[in-house]
């Protein structure tokens, strides 16, 4: 399986010649989409979820599947059975690969904002994307997609998140409002200068892919 990772809190992931893309938002490259047969959509947030680019692909792509929640599957009515709406513990098959959906609801901002939808995806048993929140998904979890830098969360947050996960590694994404010092302040905590996680931390460039074991 190898993963790429495309801007914020998107990545890509591929297989025998199948293309999986998860949360290809507005802050993401269109071109993540290209050659895409699904696309997993955690949440409606715009960081996450474009509908422009998503309607885009879908027409130059008639085999395009997408699963998504019922929020975001609302905003893409027209596509039909094109589009399903999964929650906490559906399970499926796209472009191939098996995926279980874990999760709710977003993490919690502040009790004056309305928390919205959000689901969580484990890939073939091994990555687990979250979205925006802090989702264990009661299941283990090889390689762990970390949202490192969110108005929800803390360093201390995030740590113990890894620890209760307990992933083999995990890999940064969210971290497009951060600025080259902010991306090595927090991965200075949890690499192996930080407290310790139990988990090999990574943080990929844009475009760059690796291949999970």
């Amino acid at each position: 399986m190898q993963l790429t990772k495309f801007g914020h809190a998107c990545v890509r992931v591929e297989r025998d010649g199948r293309r999986l893309v998860v949360d290809p938002g507005g802050l993401t490259d269109p071109r993540a989409l290209d050659g895409a047969d699904a696309v997993l959509v955690t949440h409606e947030h715009f960081d996450h979820f474009s509908e422009e680019n998503l309607r885009r692909a879908a027409e130059h792509n008639p085999g395009l599947r997408i699963w998504t929640n019922s929020a975001v599957a609302a905003r893409l009515d027209g596509l039909g059975t094109r589009v399903t709406a999964v929650g906490e513990g559906a399970a499926f098959e796209a472009a191939g690969f098996d995926v279980q959906v874990h999760g709710t609801w977003h993490a919690a901002l502040h009790p004056d904002i309305p928390r919205i939808p959000n689901v969580g995806f484990l890939v073939d048993g091994t990555l687990f994307h979250p979205g925006d929140a802090l989702t264990v998904p009661g299941a283990p979890v090889g390689t762990l997609l970390l949202p490192v830098h969110a108005p929800w969360s803390t360093v201390g947050h995030l740590i113990d998140y890894v620890r209760e996960v307990s992933p083999r590694d995990a890999y940064a994404v969210h971290d497009g409002a951060l600025n080259d010092l902010g991306t090595a302040m927090v991965g200075g905590f949890l690499g192996d200068q930080g407290p310790g996680t139990g988990a090999r931390y990574h943080r990929l460039a844009p475009g760059e892919s690796v291949d999970l074991g």
